[in-house]
């Protein structure tokens, strides 16, 4: 049966104006993307014991789903969006739309890595080493195209969690996946290989992205999605420089970073602007000063379009 969300009803009685059906990654990946929403302008709350968090666009009505299983509610039109990673898209083999890469975890700002470990003192040494074995791990349909890839035979468990603590009695390896590999060295597990990094997607609903209004709601979410993510990690510098000082001041600046000069009244000086890795700017300020800037002020970004 088809899920109703709640304010469906009340929206076809009230008004004809179109919605987006948005899902909204349920565990670990909930509190990173609301921070990421709101970055980019979205405020989302979310009601305890409900699966239907409220957000401050009367056009968006948002679900939380396990990302696990977005794409394929996205791929059935239940949704007509949503965010989940790369891994599970390839895992449930859904037919959907990749609007854009969103590098961000739970944790980190890195692509997470699902990988084959075995325990530390295993004899296995290579993937061909597990023909005949048992492997557990959340990602099946990942393992089993990794295991036909290599030509190996393995049995392939599906793991309801812990699967750290599997090997070696309940299985011989496990594919998990992994930000730091922390976890993975507090079990004595060591990794033979990797099988897939991946990022985190927005995606939509093939039909749903070729409706022209759902569309451009998407891309012009996606558009201030990725520009929280271009800003982090950067800052603003702008700075007086006195002509006669400019070239040796645009030597100090990393040569791929183009600023922008303007003029300002005393015909003599120029007001310069640029964007830089906010952990250069420490050691770049003083060279700055010395270089004859004045005025030197650092500010945050929020958004880089």
């Amino acid at each position: 049966s088809a899920i109703v969300f709640p304010s469906t009803l009340k929206s076809i009685a009230m008004s004809t104006s179109p919605t987006l059906k948005l899902g909204i990654p349920a565990g670990s990946l909930q509190e990173a993307t609301s921070g990421l929403f709101r970055k980019a302008g979205y405020t989302i709350t979310f009601p305890s014991r409900s699966y239907y968090p409220s957000i401050d666009d009367e056009e968006i009505e948002c679900m939380l789903i396990r990302a696990q299983e977005m794409a394929r509610y996205v791929e059935q039109g239940i949704l007509d969006a949503g965010i989940t990673g790369h891994d599970w898209i390839l895992e449930t083999n859904a037919q959907v739309v990749e609007i854009c890469e969103l590098i961000f975890s739970k944790t980190s700002r890195r692509p997470v890595r699902w990988v084959l470990c075995v325990p530390n003192d295993s004899p296995v040494q290579s993937v061909k080493d597990l023909a005949g074995k048992r492997i557990a791990t959340e990602a099946v349909g990942l393992t089993r195209t990794y295991l036909a890839r290599h030509g190996v035979e393995a049995t392939v468990e599906f793991s309801w969690g812990a699967t750290e603590v599997k090997p070696p009695r309940l299985a011989d390896a496990i594919v998990e996946v992994t930000e730091t590999g922390s976890s993975l060295r507090a079990n004595n597990l060591r990794i033979v290989d990797e099988i897939l990094q991946s990022t985190t997607r927005l995606i939509a609903n093939k039909a749903a992205y070729d409706d022209p209004w759902k569309k451009q709601k998407l891309d012009n979410i996606a558009l201030m999605l990725k520009s929280c993510l271009a800003a982090e990690g950067k800052v603003g510098l702008m700075m007086n420089v006195e002509k006669t000082n400019l070239d040796r001041v645009l030597g100090v600046l990393p040569a791929l970073k183009r600023p922008t000069i303007s003029a300002l009244s005393d015909d003599g000086w120029v007001a310069l602007n640029t964007i830089l890795d906010e952990t250069t700017v420490r050691t770049i300020i003083p060279r700055l000063k010395d270089a004859g800037a004045q005025g030197i002020v650092e500010y945050p970004l929020n958004k880089i379009v």
